[in-house]
């Protein structure tokens, strides 16, 4: 993977969500360990409870070495509720953990191909979603880390972002510019009881993020308050 910019791995930005009330935090994991931590933590309690924490691949990522930057959402107590991550920009398409989760190898290979031709371009990709139960405002929270997921096109400075999703889960991520791939089949990830699809966001497409938010966060990098 390409090493982010020192701007990018250093900064530690903020934003406020008028819609959901909550906080949020974006920042390269040896920027903000402490927080990094405290997210994957969570994370791996969220993804626990469903069962399929493997998904979430904990011993591998802790370190943060292979995460660009996350982003957590937080409470009016400082405690995180939310975020998500991305990995990237990709130099290979072996970096993405998509190739994995489909088995066929003409599926495979069409993944791989579609990755290799955007890497040109910048591609990154969004992992480890999550959203804590029983928050208020979960609705407004969930689709406010979405859009800021999105905001790592422009943080990491690519044109391409991709993520796999499950298929009830597919609505949330369109309302952030997010495209299903038909010519990619379900695929059972991380088990049986779900239909994972391909998604992915061409910066130059769309603008889901909208004026507001650009202002109140800046350009590339962020330009919020350091937390």
């Amino acid at each position: 993977m390409r090493v982010a910019s020192d701007s990018v791995r250093e900064r530690v930005s903020t934003y406020r969500d008028p819609a959901s009330g909550y906080s949020f935090v974006a920042a390269a994991p040896s920027a903000a360990p402490d927080l990094w931590n405290e997210y994957l933590a969570r994370a791996l309690g969220a993804y626990r409870r469903f069962g399929v924490e493997c998904a979430l691949e904990y011993e591998k990522v802790r370190s943060g070495e292979n995460t660009a930057m996350f982003c957590a959402g937080l409470d009016r107590r400082g405690v995180v509720v939310g975020g998500v991550r991305a990995q990237g920009p990709f130099r290979s398409a072996d970096e993405s953990h998509a190739v994995t989760e489909w088995s066929a190898p003409e599926h495979v290979d069409h993944l791989r191909s579609m990755i290799e031709s955007r890497i040109p371009f910048g591609l990154i990709e969004a992992k480890a979603a999550w959203v804590s139960e029983d928050v208020p405002q979960r609705r407004e929270l969930t689709l406010a880390i979405a859009r800021m997921g999105a905001k790592f096109m422009d943080l990491l400075q690519s044109r391409y972002m991709m993520a796999t999703a499950a298929d009830n889960l597919l609505d949330l991520w369109k309302t952030c510019g997010g495209v299903v791939d038909e010519s990619m089949p379900a695929t059972p990830y991380p088990d049986a009881r779900y239909r994972t699809r391909l998604m992915w966001w061409d910066r130059l497409c769309a603008d889901p993020l909208g004026d507001e938010l650009r202002r109140e966060v800046g350009g590339y990098p962020f330009d919020g308050e350091p937390a």
